[in-house]
């Protein structure tokens, strides 16, 4: 079993550096935010458990370079993270809703898994300022939460939900709002653009 997972998890990744070519070829998409709004609540008390995460500041810089290399990395995290937590609700682990928090004992939700690709990702160099936890509208009408990766070539999408790593765009999610790019204690409004829908969540 452990080795048929393991040739999957191959595999996908295999299919994920190929797309790279694609990620060059499409030229760049980037999301297009607004105004600050209203900080998670799971988010702002994670911030008050960890300040250190949501104290950083940038000046408005260009998105990190887009290399093969870097995305093998961001490639590689997704998966490693994907294939190593365990999904359990906030409820079934604390008996409360939206608690934000790193999956240390291997089980997490979505925003855990998030949280836990952004550490990872800037633990190699990637800065905080292109690592962006983002708070997504499901098909369904669910909330969920993702890490909007932002680069050279466009802003990507890393979920728990899907094994590829896709360019915002690709997703059939309604992004409503994310960490502000210069403040990672601050979030802005999404201009989804590809919808009519207009919330704010939680």
């Amino acid at each position: 079993m452990k080795k048929t997972r393991g040739k999957l998890l191959l595999l996908a990744m295999a299919t994920q550096l190929t797309a790279w070519g694609t990620a060059y070829a499409a030229g760049p998409a980037f999301m297009h935010t607004g105004s600050r709004t209203t900080q998670p609540v799971g988010h702002y008390e994670f911030c008050q458990k960890i300040p250190l995460e949501c104290n950083q500041r940038t000046q408005k810089q260009a998105p990190v370079e887009l290399t093969r290399k870097l995305w093998a990395k961001i490639v590689s995290i997704n998966n490693s993270v994907n294939s190593r937590i365990a999904p359990r609700t906030d409820m079934e682990l604390s008996g409360k809703e939206e608690i934000w928090s790193y999956p240390n004992s291997g089980f997490g939700d979505c925003e855990d898994y998030a949280l836990e690709k952004r550490r990872a990702l800037m633990n190699i160099g990637v800065p905080a300022g292109d690592l962006l936890m983002t708070v997504a509208r499901q098909p369904n009408g669910d909330g969920h939460a993702v890490l909007t990766v932002r680069t050279s070539l466009g802003e990507f999408i890393l979920d728990n939900l899907e094994t590829r790593v896709l360019s915002w765009t690709a997703t059939e999610y309604t992004y409503l709002k994310r960490q502000s790019s210069q403040n990672s204690g601050a979030w802005v409004t999404i201009n989804d653009g590809r919808s009519d829908a207009v919330a704010s969540v939680r």
